[in-house]
């Protein structure tokens, strides 16, 4: 399995890289948000891969962030959602976009994607909704973010339960993400919450 690739670009065009490590070129497939955070050609890159294997078809896929890897993984669980529809959706919408909308079972903004039908955004929310449902979501939130709507008011607890659980569809788990949500300000909005939660994580991996 390969999980990661990191080296010199070799190749940046729409939807596709070539990442070159020790003298071999990796091929990758990719959204065009991450086509537009990757520098220049000879410079170094990172991405995160998922190899597709179906029948006569072997693609390897590649993101900037392991949020979008994520989101990619989620979508093509989807019936009817294959690697194409997956990332002409990650090329529209950020990794906190989509937990977002799929948090709020907003499937109308899905359909403003090219290719994207009224059926397929429908069967994209209700089955990773249901996932999510499945995976321990279910409206019981950690002592901290229960903390966190007490002190800013019951209009703050459905932005709360929202953000933790578009944060779960990147696959954060409460223990990770509800001590973080409960520090923040409660005036922000649901995606706002979900920003500055990732932001803060990623300062706090790298030190």
């Amino acid at each position: 399995m390969i999980y990661s690739l990191k080296g010199e670009l070799a190749v940046k065009e729409l939807g596709f890289v070539v990442i070159e490590c020790g003298g071999v070129g990796y091929g990758c497939r990719t959204s065009y948000n991450t086509v537009s955070q990757l520098g220049e050609v000879g410079s170094e890159a990172k991405l995160y891969t998922y190899l597709y294997v179906r029948e006569d078809v072997v693609e390897l896929f590649g993101f900037s962030t392991q949020q979008e890897l994520s989101c990619f993984r989620l979508l093509i669980s989807v019936s009817g959602v294959g690697p194409k529809a997956a990332t002409s959706i990650l090329s529209d919408v950020t990794p906190e976009r989509f937990a977002f909308l799929i948090a709020s079972g907003d499937s109308k903004a899905f359909t403003k994607i090219k290719g994207i039908g009224a059926k397929t955004a429908q069967r994209i929310v209700l089955e990773l909704k249901d996932k999510m449902s499945s995976e321990s979501i279910s409206g019981s939130v950690s002592k901290d973010a229960a903390d966190f709507a007490a002190v800013s008011g019951g209009g703050a607890s459905s932005s709360v339960t929202e953000a933790l659980e578009a944060l779960m569809v990147l696959g954060y788990t409460q223990g990770e993400t509800a001590p973080i949500l409960g520090k923040l300000d409660p005036s922000l909005s649901t995606q706002d919450l979900i920003k500055e939660t990732l932001r803060l994580m990623a300062a706090k991996n790298m030190r």
